[in-house]
């Protein structure tokens, strides 16, 4: 008679590591393991059929890398604006300059007030040459606006030169970097699938328009929804950016740990780029505070031929499964080919186990009744 051996191994639990340089904000290491292996024996001994399948557990958590423990990621204070602010505006030698509607105060860089039809930026003045790099933001959305009666939100951004204001929370539309968007207002009355405020990240290379209307999903490349505004205690994102990778991670519940937002893969992102901030209110409008930014070197071994490139020439780019533009219509309210996760990974190979389980065994019983037919004719 067939029989059949499945055996699973446990998930390796991975360590929280926290950062001397930024105390309560340290990366929640996800839980890692890498699949121990697949293998498939056969044995046929007295009529007898005996798969054995060993199946490494996969990890729930699609963050790969290893986070950054202090020793190995350095703050860049020529691109962190920290208070006291020294070097923001009317410095002898201004590390950042800022435009609009922004009031530089001690405690906080407000954006906007909670005025109608403000825009206000922050932008470093020295570009950053670094590739591989996490950008830790602290900052506030306020205002006494109730239900969806608030807005638009903030814009944090690695471009190529400082933005003019514009119509994309606060900056120009065909920027050409990264954008990462802290969107507070519902403008798609039909995407109903997420909650808002909602963060979402959009890269540029000048040619791409954020679609207001839709909330920027025909260009997203991944996301999630915070509830940011109007807390009793400062909000918290981190931008990741290594060896390709995106990671964005978020804490904003005041239990001084990170969640991830999204990970993405194939991100393009050259060298000698700016970091800046902005927000902008219309109709509805709230307090966009900046505490602060601060920016960390991670350090990252490159092989020759990645050294080799003159980076500051690479176009920002994403290689995605599918073109963003390709989701417009996406009944299913999937706006980008998201990377699989470990329980997706693991379902799909589980599934195809199952497959090869159902054959083996029914190839078996049909090979030992033709055996035992074929006797019978003897």
């Amino acid at each position: 008679m067939p029989c059949v051996f499945l055996t699973f191994t446990g998930v390796t639990p991975g360590s929280r590591k926290t950062s001397p340089y930024q105390g309560k904000m340290a990366f929640e290491k996800s839980q890692t393991a890498a699949m121990s292996g697949l293998r498939v024996v056969l044995s046929w001994k007295t009529g007898t059929l005996c798969l054995y399948l060993l199946l490494g557990w996969l990890p729930h958590s699609p963050v790969q890398a290893d986070i950054t423990d202090g020793n190995s990621e350095h703050l860049k204070r020529e691109h962190s604006l920290i208070k006291p602010y020294q070097g923001v505006g009317t410095s002898s030698t201004p590390l950042w300059d800022f435009g609009g509607s922004t009031l530089l105060t001690s405690q906080y860089v407000r954006l906007t007030p909670d005025e109608r039809s403000k825009q206000g930026s922050i932008w470093n003045r020295v570009p950053c040459f670094l590739k591989d790099w996490e950008l830790h933001v602290q900052f506030k959305i306020h205002g006494s606006g109730r239900k969806n009666l608030h807005g638009d939100g903030i814009g944090i951004w690695y471009t190529k030169e400082k933005l003019q204001p514009g119509s994309v929370f606060g900056s120009q539309d065909h920027f050409v970097g990264l954008g990462i968007f802290v969107d507070t207002f519902r403008n798609d009355l039909q995407g109903m699938d997420r909650s808002f405020p909602y963060i979402s990240a959009m890269v540029n290379n000048g040619s791409l328009v954020y679609d207001h209307g839709k909330d920027g999903r025909p260009t997203e490349l991944g996301g999630c929804s915070a509830e940011v505004r109007n807390q009793d205690h400062d909000t918290y994102l981190a931008v990741r950016y290594s060896k390709g990778r995106l990671t964005v991670m978020i804490d904003v519940e005041g239990l001084n740990e990170w969640k991830e937002c999204f990970d993405v893969s194939g991100v393009r992102l050259p060298t000698g780029y700016l970091f800046g901030s902005s927000a902008a209110t219309g109709d509805l409008a709230d307090n966009h505070d900046i505490l602060s930014m601060k920016v960390y070197q991670l350090m990252v071994e490159h092989t020759p031929e990645e050294e080799s490139i003159d980076w500051t020439k690479i176009e920002p780019s994403v290689s995605l499964l599918k073109s963003p533009k390709d989701n417009i219509d996406d009944p299913t309210g999937n706006f980008r080919s998201s990377p699989l996760t470990g329980w997706k990974v693991f379902l799909l190979l589980l599934c195809a186990l199952l497959g090869i389980i159902v054959c083996a065994v029914v190839g078996a019983v049909v090979f030992q009744k033709r055996q035992e037919r074929n006797k019978r004719f003897y």
